[in-house]
């Protein structure tokens, strides 16, 4: 059964740290803009005001928007991953089957939060789909570090090194179609959705939780 989750996002999610430096501040400003609006709708000027700095500010630590691009992707990274990381975890402990399932859980309150716009990275191959652009490979880095990690959940929860690679296939696979339900087919109930199928996959590929232990 899915876990009830009564948490916002943001309170599941938490949000980032506010930066002190200029390039901090740049590259914050840089996150809201690029997600909220995309790369091609947003200009330099535009990040710079709203990051409160100087254009030679922006000089001092990025030679162009381009390079802007890339660090505003990786920082999202590094904070998804983290904050992705902690969530699942405070629902399903350190069993990786269950965090497995957890990742949908997760997913459902993100698609039911009023302020969810589509995956970043997601949007960011989309927008830039030029496999040899730095930006897009970037936002391709974070999506084969996920799907790696599921890989050895899956290993960890029983799943043979063969099928732990097929199965992390098919379970982004079908991660990345409950994004494309909710952000193109406005599905708010997408994560819960593919529940039964990622459920019948662990079922194929042995992955199972561990049993409890007795008091």
């Amino acid at each position: 059964m899915p876990q009830t989750i009564t948490k916002s996002a943001a309170e599941l999610l938490g949000v980032p740290d506010v930066p002190k430096s200029g390039r901090g501040r740049l590259v914050a400003a840089a996150i809201e803009l690029f997600y909220r609006h995309g790369f091609g709708a947003v200009g330099i000027d535009q990040i710079i005001a709203k990051a409160g700095v100087t254009k030679s500010t922006f000089y001092k630590h990025f030679e162009s928007k381009d390079d802007l691009m890339v660090a505003a992707v990786q920082r999202r990274d590094e904070w998804e991953s983290r904050a992705w990381g902690r969530a699942v975890r405070a629902i399903a402990g350190d069993d990786p089957a269950k965090q497995l399932l957890a990742m949908l859980d997760v997913m459902d309150v993100w698609f039911n939060d009023p302020d969810f716009l589509g995956c970043m990275f997601l949007n960011t191959a989309v927008e830039i789909p030029n496999k040899h652009d730095p930006v897009h490979q970037a936002a391709a880095a974070y999506k084969r570090r996920a799907r790696d990690h599921w890989r050895d959940l899956a290993k960890k929860a029983g799943a043979e090194a063969a099928g732990a690679e097929a199965f992390a296939d098919c379970y982004a696979a079908l991660i990345e179609g409950a994004l494309v339900l909710r952000q193109a087919h406005g599905r708010n109930d997408a994560a819960r959705a593919v529940r039964p199928a990622v459920e019948q996959l662990m079922r194929v590929y042995g992955v199972t939780a561990k049993p409890r232990t007795k008091r």
